[in-house]
């Protein structure tokens, strides 16, 4: 297609129904479901359009939205949003565990914990308590909405 997105996504709703399934063929890689009403056939190409141009949602924004779709469908998964923050280099993570503190800086290649370098906070999570932990559950990074509280293990 040689029209700019803007250009190819604009003449969609003009489209026949069989240019849109034809279309779809081609974006998706297979037919579009049979039922589909060119309705919600045209935002969905619109969407697959821009996508290959410009790139999907990153992992993090697809493992959330399947973690959504689960908890709808009434699976055993947390409906509250969870979430993740996002660190910059030099910030400093405060644990107290089993009465002795622990500080991981945040770096540019990953974290620093007493003079050594790690790719993750699970694996420091591992080294202060010796089990398999989520990094960012033990350092408080997964919440549902923002609070201060001491965190004691």
């Amino acid at each position: 297609m040689a029209l700019d997105i803007a250009g190819q996504i604009a003449r969609l709703p003009s489209f026949s129904r069989q240019q849109l399934f034809n279309l779809w063929q081609e974006l998706y890689g297979r037919a579009a479901p049979s039922g589909m009403r060119r309705e919600l056939m045209v935002p969905f190409l619109a969407y697959r359009i821009q996508e290959k141009a410009y790139g999907g949602l990153a992992p993090s924004t697809r493992a959330e939205l399947r973690r959504v779709s689960r908890s709808l469908e009434g699976k055993s998964v947390s409906a509250r949003p969870l979430v993740r923050t996002q660190l910059k280099s030099g910030t400093s993570l405060l644990r107290r565990w089993k009465g002795e503190p622990h500080e991981v800086s945040v770096t540019d290649s990953g974290y620093e914990y007493r003079g050594a370098g790690y790719s993750s906070l699970s694996e420091i999570a591992c080294k202060i308590t010796g089990t398999r932990w989520s990094g960012p559950a033990f350092f408080g990074l997964n919440k549902t909405a923002p609070t201060k509280r001491a965190l004691d293990g």
